[in-house]
C-alpha cells in the first residue's frame, strides 16, 4: 500500500512535461489500479430482472395451481397459467430494454487519446491512460481524463455537454480540463490526475446508469390490490380447501376414496379467481399498444409506462438549448452608429470566414459574403477570456477592427444608456439578444499590444450587431397547451439568466427576469420556496438541475424534464419523466424515459393524449378486474365457512373470465378516451368493485343454498352459476362501458352472442361441462341475475355521486 501510494503521489505532482511517464512508471501505475479502465455495470443484472419478473409469489402460486392440474390430467382447467406466462414474458421485455438502454450510455468514446511517454508522443487508447499520463490535446480531440493543464496555446474547450455552458472556455496553466470536454480551438498539455472510475465523466454515467423503472401509478396500484390478496390467499386458501375436502366427505374419507383430487381442483378454482392476473396483462398491453402509436409519431418510449407518464405530470422542467431553441445562433440584425466610417462590410465578412472563427462569427457569413479577397497583416483570435478579436488588413496597416462583446471593447460606456452605442447595447441585450460590437481605430494595431493581446487605442463604435437563438416554431404552440392543461412550466439553463428569459418570453412565457442558479439556497424547502415562485433560471449547474427535480418532487409535484446535454442528463434520470431530444446526447438518450426521434416539440401533447387513454381506459377496466376479485374471494370465504362446494370448475371460470372481461377488456383498454386524467384511480376503481363484487358473490352464494334445497346435481349446479356469473358480469361490462356508442355496443353484444354459443354448440358443452340446469333452477336463475342486475345499477348511479362529491371536494382544496 505504501508503494502505491509513493506512485500515486509522484504520478499526480512530478510527471516530467517534456519526457511523460517512463515505461517502468507506466507498469506500476497499471497494476496499482491507476488506469483509465472504467466498466460500470448498472445495478439490475439479468438474472435479477428475471427474478424479479418470473419468480413471484403470484407467479409461485398460479405456476403451483398450473403443475397440479397438469399431474392431475386437468389440463383443460389451467388455462389460467397463460396469463402468468404473459405477463413475465412482457414485464423481462420492458426491463431488458431499459437495462440495454443504460448499458450503452457512455460519455468518453474517444477512439484514440495523444500521450507523451519516454519523450515520445504517441497514441493509445483511452483505457490505457494511466493517472499522470502527459495528454497532449490539440483541436478536435476529447479529454479522456480529468487533468490539468500545464501549457496552453489559445487553448479552448467545450463543456457544454457537462455544465450547460454555451461558450468554449478558455483555458490556462493550473486550470482543470474535464473528462468528455472537446477541445475546440488551440492546442496544450495537461497532466491527467483522475481516471477511470474517479473521472468526472465516468462518476457522471456511473450515477445516470443506476437502475430504475419510471413511477406508474397504475402499476404501483396494481400491486398494492397483489399485496393485500397476497395476505389473505393463504388462509384463504386453506379456509377453501378444509371445507371442499369436508364436502368430499372429510379428509380421510376423501382420500380412500379419491374425491380429494376434485376437492383440489374447486380449490384451485377459488384460489386463482382471486388474483387478477389480466389486470397486469391488459395494463401492459395498453402501455405496448400506446408505446406502438407513439412510435409512429417519432417518440419513442423506452419504458411502457412512461406512456402513462407524461399524463399525471404537473410541472415540466425545459432545457433552454436543444429543447425551447434549436441550439444554435442566427444573426439576427445589425445597427450602425458612425455612417462615415466605410469598409465595415468587409471586416465584419472577414471576422466570419476566419478559419478558426466561433459559432457567433460563422453567423456573419451568409448577412456578409465574401467581399473580395483581402489578407491580414495581423488578427487577434477570439478568446473568450478575453471575448473580442481584432484585424488590420494588409493594405490598410494603419487601421485596425475590433469585433468582441461591448463591454470589453468599449469598456463603461458599453453599459451606459447616457451613450449611443450604451443605450442601443442596453436595450438590445433586455431583450435577450446577444450583442457584439464592430469597432474601429485609425490608428495602427502596435506590436506591443499585440504581443500582450491588448486593445488597439482610439476605438470608436461603427456598429451593434446583434444575434439570437433560433427559437423551435412548436415551442410556443406547446407550453400554450401545457398552461391550459395545468402544468406548470420552469425553463431551466446554464446560460445567462437574461438570455433565458428572453428565450422564455419569445414562447409565450410571462416572466420579467431571470433568477440566477449561482443565488439558490442549499436547504430543500429553501430551495421549493424558489421554484414554486419563480419561472426562469440561468447558471444551473447539472447538480442544481438534479436538487431541483428532487425538491419539486418533495413538495408532492409529478415532474418531467426536458433536455439534449449531458448536462441534464442526471435531472432527467430523476425525474418522474425524462424526455430527450434525438439530436442530444447518447448519455441523455439512455436515461430518458420518452425519446423525441425528429426533435419535436410539438409532440408532447400526443405523449398526453395517449397517456390519458390508457389511464382512463385502464381505470375503466380495472373494475371489471377488481369487481371479479372482491367476488371470488368473498365467495371463497363464504363457501369455506358454510362449508359449500365451490360452484365453480376452473374451466368454467375460463368462460366468465373471456367474455366478461378478457376479450372485452381489451377493446375497451385500447378505445379514445380523453378524460383529463385526475389522481385516485384505486380509490375510485375498488368504490365501485367492492359492492359490486360483494353482490355478485352474495347472489351466488343464495342460488347455491337454492338449488342444494331443489337437489339439483352439482353439474347443473355449476352451469346454473356460471350463467348467473355470465350474464351479470356482461351487464358490468356493459355499466361501466358507458356512454355507449356503436362500437361498445358491438362488443357488449357481441360478448352475449358468444354465450349463447358456448351454451349450445355441442363440443364447448362437453368441454365445459355445461348441462340443462333444469326448470325449477332455470326460475331461479332468472329471478337473482334480475335482481343482481338492478342491484348493480343501483350500485353505479352511487358510485358516480360519490365520485362527483369527491371530485368537487378537490377542486374546492
Amino acid at each position: 500500500m505504501e508503494g502505491t501510494a509513493a506512485v500515486q503521489s509522484e504520478s499526480d505532482t512530478d510527471t516530467d512535461r517534456q519526457s511523460g511517464l517512463t515505461a517502468a512508471r507506466v507498469a506500476a501505475l497499471t497494476a496499482a489500479g491507476k488506469t483509465n479502465a472504467f466498466a460500470g455495470d448498472s445495478s439490475r443484472s439479468a438474472w435479477n430482472i428475471v427474478r424479479a419478473n418470473v419468480f413471484t409469489l403470484f407467479n409461485g402460486i398460479v405456476g403451483a395451481c398450473f403443475l397440479v392440474l397438469l399431474l392431475l390430467g386437468r389440463w383443460q382447467d389451467a388455462l389460467f397459467g397463460l396469463a402468468a406466462f404473459g405477463n413475465a414474458i412482457i414485464g423481462c421485455w420492458q426491463e431488458f430494454r431499459a437495462k440495454a438502454s443504460l448499458d450503452r450510455l457512455a460519455l468518453l468514446n474517444a477512439p484514440r487519446a495523444r500521450v507523451r511517454r519516454d519523450s515520445h508522443e504517441i497514441e493509445i487508447a483511452p483505457a490505457e491512460v494511466v493517472q499522470g499520463d502527459i495528454l497532449i490535446l490539440r483541436a478536435g480531440d476529447q479529454v479522456t481524463a480529468d487533468a490539468v493543464v500545464l501549457e496552453h496555446r489559445a487553448l479552448q474547450i467545450d463543456e457544454s455537454m457537462l455544465t450547460g455552458e454555451s461558450d468554449a472556455v478558455d483555458k490556462t496553466d493550473g486550470d482543470e480540463a474535464l473528462s468528455g470536454s472537446i477541445v475546440v480551438a488551440g492546442e496544450g498539455i495537461a497532466r491527467a490526475t483522475r481516471v477511470g472510475a474517479d473521472s468526472y465523466a465516468n462518476k457522471f454515467a456511473a450515477e445516470a446508469k443506476r437502475f430504475s423503472l419510471v413511477t406508474s401509478e397504475l402499476r404501483t396500484s396494481i400491486d398494492r390490490v397483489l399485496k393485500w390478496v397476497g395476505w389473505g390467499i393463504g388462509p384463504i386458501g386453506l379456509l377453501v380447501l378444509n371445507a371442499q375436502m369436508m364436502v368430499a366427505g372429510g379428509w380421510v374419507s376423501a382420500w380412500e376414496s379419491g374425491t380429494w383430487t376434485q376437492a383440489i381442483v374447486n380449490t384451485i378454482s377459488a384460489l386463482t379467481a382471486m388474483i387478477p392476473l389480466g389486470l397486469v396483462l391488459m395494463t401492459s398491453i395498453a402501455f405496448a399498444v400506446g408505446a406502438a402509436r407513439l412510435a409512429a409519431r417519432q417518440v419513442l418510449v423506452n419504458e411502457l409506462p412512461a406512456v402513462e407518464g407524461l399524463a399525471r405530470v404537473d410541472i415540466i422542467c425545459l432545457d433552454k438549448t436543444g429543447t425551447l431553441t434549436e441550439g444554435e445562433l442566427a444573426y439576427r440584425d445589425l445597427e450602425q452608429l458612425d455612417a462615415n466610417i466605410e469598409g465595415w462590410q468587409n471586416a465584419l465578412s472577414w471576422f466570419g470566414n476566419a478559419p478558426d472563427a466561433n459559432a457567433t462569427a460563422r453567423c456573419l457569413r451568409a448577412p456578409f459574403p465574401g467581399l473580395g479577397e483581402r489578407e491580414a497583416s495581423v488578427y487577434v483570435s477570439f478568446s473568450s477570456a478575453r471575448k473580442w478579436s481584432a484585424l488590420s488588413f494588409a493594405d490598410r496597416v494603419d487601421e485596425t477592427w475590433v469585433l468582441g462583446a461591448p463591454e470589453m471593447v468599449l469598456g463603461d460606456v458599453a453599459t451606459d444608456a447616457g451613450t449611443e452605442v450604451g443605450e442601443a447595447v442596453t436595450r438590445l441585450a433586455a431583450e435577450g439578444l446577444r450583442t457584439l460590437v464592430l469597432a474601429f481605430t485609425a490608428e495602427p494595431y502596435s506590436a506591443a499590444a499585440q504581443e500582450t493581446e491588448s486593445l488597439p487605442t482610439g476605438l470608436v463604435p461603427v456598429a451593434v450587431i446583434t444575434f439570437s437563438e433560433k427559437v423551435r416554431a412548436d415551442a410556443a404552440q406547446t407550453l400554450s397547451y401545457f398552461r391550459a392543461q395545468g402544468v406548470g412550466v420552469r425553463v431551466i439553463s446554464g446560460d445567462n439568466p437574461r438570455t433565458v428569459a428572453a428565450i422564455a418570453r419569445q414562447v409565450g412565457l410571462d416572466v420579467d427576469e431571470g433568477y440566477d442558479a449561482r443565488q439558490l439556497p442549499e436547504g430543500e424547502g429553501e430551495l421549493g420556496d424558489v421554484l414554486e415562485s419563480q419561472t426562469v433560471f440561468g447558471r444551473v449547474t447539472p447538480e442544481q438541475k438534479k436538487r431541483m427535480v428532487v425538491a419539486l418532487q418533495a413538495r408532492g409535484h409529478t415532474v418531467a424534464m426536458t433536455g439534449d446535454g449531458v448536462n441534464d442528463a442526471l435531472a432527467i434520470k430523476t425525474a418522474d419523466i425524462g424526455i430527450a431530444m434525438n439530436s442530444g446526447s447518447p448519455a441523455t438518450k439512455a436515461v430518458a424515459r420518452l425519446v423525441l426521434l425528429d426533435g419535436q416539440f410539438s409532440h408532447l401533447p400526443d405523449v398526453v393524449a395517449e397517456g390519458r387513454q390508457v389511464i382512463a381506459n385502464i381505470e375503466r377496466v380495472s373494475m371489471l378486474f377488481l369487481t371479479k376479485t372482491v367476488y371470488a374471494t368473498t365467495l371463497a370465504v363464504l363457501f369455506g365457512v358454510m362449508v359449500l362446494e365451490f360452484p365453480f370448475l376452473p374451466r368454467q371460470l375460463s368462460i366468465t373470465d373471456g367474455l366478461t372481461i378478457g376479450i372485452p377488456a381489451f377493446f375497451l383498454a385500447l378505445m379514445p378516451n380523453v378524460q383529463r386524467y385526475v389522481p385516485g384511480f384505486l380509490r375510485r376503481s375498488l368504490t365501485f368493485a367492492i359492492p359490486a363484487g360483494l353482490l355478485i358473490a352474495i347472489a351466488l352464494t343464495v342460488y347455491t343454498r337454492i338449488a342444494m334445497e331443489l337437489e339439483v346435481t352439482e353439474p347443473q349446479l355449476r352451469t346454473g352459476s356460471t350463467i348467473i356469473l355470465a350474464i351479470v358480469g356482461i351487464w358490468v361490462l356493459a355499466v361501466l362501458a358507458r356512454p355507449l356508442n356503436r362500437f361498445k355496443v358491438l362488443v357488449v353484444g357481441a360478448m352475449f352472442v358468444a354465450l349463447a354459443t358456448l351454451f349450445t354448440l355441442p363440443l364447448s358443452t362437453a368441454f365445459f361441462q355445461l348441462v340443462d340446469p333444469g326448470e325449477d333452477a332455470a326460475y331461479v336463475i332468472a329471478v337473482i341475475t334480475v335482481l343482481t342486475i338492478l342491484a348493480i345499477e343501483v350500485v353505479r348511479v352511487v358510485h358516480r355521486r360519490v365520485l362527483a362529491r369527491w371530485s368537487a371536494i378537490d377542486e374546492v382544496a
